[in-house]
Formats: structure tokens, C-alpha cells, sequence
């Protein structure tokens, strides 16, 4: 086994971590893991992320229904136009993208770049949001929720995670805290059902014949987050999540914006 791949596996502990924690981030990691440490061409990354970050999200979430910290009918609510929106992008959008996007006699922009600076700045918006604070709105009333709002805010954040192959937790907390009023405990716990269900619908919808999945690397990865998700539960009863939404917050977008400046700037270098 290749260095980089242990590197990357022992990595892929901290993209269970986090899920663990505070319900996103794991696809933020998972994807410059797979992409920078493991040699992963971007587009099969953002795929090979759809499973790991699903599955891992999935495992997460059972254990917040068992604390009976998951809003069910929220699921429903967020879930259908989110896994729609994914489902068809990753199904239809994607697919059809040129390899190449723009050339001019100076300068190419490529398919993977174009996905990865995009996932670069889906970072850097969703650092802003968990570097700022959330307040908690804790409404009960059903009937007060703008359900017109929740739907397109699904539908976009399913484009969103479909196109750059992440998860969306990072915009579906905020969705869920602020659009459907609900505390932040029950918001984690939600999202990480919306997320593995989206996430693995999206995967679905993204395997074609041509594809040669490395499934050794993919299960193996997606074992070793299951492994951070169990470690990160436990410290969620430890460390107060505020202080690490916050902490994780400066590391995404010190992430995103490196990103940027490597793809743009400096290419495969």
C-alpha cells in the first residue's frame, strides 16, 4: 500500500470526526483528501465522496435517531427536492460538461478545475457560516414554516452538493435551524439523514459503464470516517460544538482559498 493512501485513510478518521461533531464538513475534507494526498482525478473524487460521505452520514445518523435527535418528517421535507436536484445533476448535468470548458491560446480551463474552484468556493461560503455564529430558533408550529422557501432551498442545495460531490450539510444546518425552526441538536442529527440519503442517491446516479471504480479505496476509506464518526460522537458529549463549528470554520476557508490559488494559479504543480 502506497503511502499517500495511509495518509489518506488515517485522514479519513478526521472526515468521520467531523461528521460526528457537528453533522457536516466531510465532504469538504473527504474530496482535497482524495484529490491532493490520494491522486484521485476531481471528478471520480467528487464521486467516490457521494459514498463515503453518505454511508459515513448514514451510520452517524442512526446513531442521533437512537437519541432521538432526528426529525423524521424534516427528512422528508428537505430530503425529496434535495435528492432530486442531486440525483439529477450528478445523473444528467455533470455528464454532460465539456472536458474542456474554455481555451484560449494562453490559457485552458478544464472540466476538474472548473469543479474543484467551484468546490472551493462552496468551502469558502460554508466556512463564513460556520465561522458566524447560529442562533437557535426554536418554533414548534408547523404551520409558521414556508414550505414554498424549504423547497427551493432544497432544490438548490441539492445542485449545489451534486455538482461538486458534497454532502451539503453545511447548508442544510443553517436551512434547518432558520427556515424550519429547529434546535440545533435535532438540526445535526436531521442533516446527517438528509446527507447520506442524498449523498448515496447522488453516488447511484453518477455510476455509468465506463466508470472504473476503486472499490478497495472506497470501502476501506469509507470504514476508516465510520471509525471518526463512533470517535466523534463520543467528544461531541465533550467539547462544546460552538468553539469547533467556529475553529473548523478558519480551517475550510484556509483550505478553499488554497485551493483557488492551486488551480488557478499553479495547475497540476
Amino acid at each position: 500500500m502506497e503511502i499517500s493512501h495511509i495518509i489518506g485513510y488515517i485522514l479519513a478518521v478526521f472526515v468521520g470526526i467531523t461528521l460526528g461533531l457537528i453533522g457536516s464538513g466531510g465532504s469538504i475534507l473527504s474530496v482535497p483528501i482524495l484529490v491532493y494526498i490520494m491522486g484521485v482525478e476531481p471528478i471520480l473524487a467528487t464521486a467516490y465522496s457521494l459514498f463515503v460521505v453518505g454511508t459515513t452520514a448514514l451510520f452517524g445518523g442512526v446513531q442521533k435517531a437512537k437519541q432521538k435527535l432526528v426529525d423524521f418528517k424534516k427528512v422528508v421535507l428537505f430530503g425529496v427536492p434535495t435528492i432530486l436536484a442531486v440525483f439529477l445533476t450528478r445523473k444528467f448535468i455533470v455528464p454532460n460538461i465539456p472536458e474542456v470548458i474554455f481555451s484560449t491560446t494562453s490559457f485552458t480551463l478544464h472540466k476538474s478545475v472548473l469543479i474543484m474552484v467551484v468546490f472551493a468556493i462552496v468551502m469558502i461560503a460554508a466556512s463564513i457560516r460556520m465561522i458566524k455564529p447560529l442562533k437557535e430558533k426554536i418554533v414548534n408550529d408547523d404551520a409558521k414554516l414556508n414550505y414554498i422557501a424549504i423547497f427551493s432551498q432544497g432544490l438548490f442545495i441539492g445542485l449545489v452538493a451534486g455538482f461538486v460531490g458534497a454532502g451539503g450539510g453545511f447548508l442544510i444546518i443553517p436551512a434547518l435551524l432558520f427556515l424550519a425552526k429547529t434546535p440545533m441538536k435535532m438540526a445535526v442529527g436531521t442533516s446527517l439523514f438528509i446527507v447520506s440519503v442524498q449523498s448515496l442517491i447522488g453516488f447511484i446516479g453518477d455510476i455509468r459503464p465506463e466508470q472504473n471504480l476503486d472499490w478497495n479505496l472506497i470501502l476501506i476509506f469509507t470504514v476508516c470516517s465510520i471509525i471518526g464518526v463512533l470517535i466523534g460522537s463520543y467528544l461531541s458529549k465533550k467539547i462544546e460544538g460552538e468553539k469547533l463549528k467556529t475553529g473548523f470554520g478558519w480551517f475550510v476557508l484556509a483550505m478553499g482559498i488554497y485551493i483557488i490559488i492551486k488551480e488557478t494559479f499553479f495547475g497540476n504543480i
